[in-house]
């Protein structure tokens, strides 16, 4: 099962330095709309293929436009032997609306 986390959970995590990798599997299009600071772009029919990129120790927050897709490659990571995962509930279509009233939405 995966862990989901809230934008609100991730953005007082982030603001108290507590830093896990945030992987945006979105394609490159949505990435160029809005995407979160210090993120790891990986578009979600590279990451199997880009595994070696990834420590499968480090926390990891997988997010995607409403967290979906994020969803299904979390469970794919974890498949792959990824322990400390997070799925972004909401995606960051929910960073934008909840926290970030200046982000672009799509």
């Amino acid at each position: 099962m995966i862990n989901q986390l809230t934008v609100q959970e991730l953005k007082q995590r982030l603001d108290r330095d507590d830093k896990p990798l945030i992987l945006d599997v979105r394609e490159p299009w949505e990435c160029d709309i809005c995407r979160l600071p210090d993120s790891v772009h990986m578009p979600m029919g590279s990451v199997m293929n880009r595994l070696t990129e990834l420590d499968p120790q480090r926390e990891t927050v997988v997010i995607c436009h409403h967290g979906i897709r994020s969803q299904h490659i979390a469970v794919m990571l974890q498949r792959a032997g990824f322990e400390h995962l997070h799925n972004l509930r909401g995606g960051i279509d929910a960073w934008a609306r909840q926290l970030d009233p200046y982000m672009e939405t799509y």
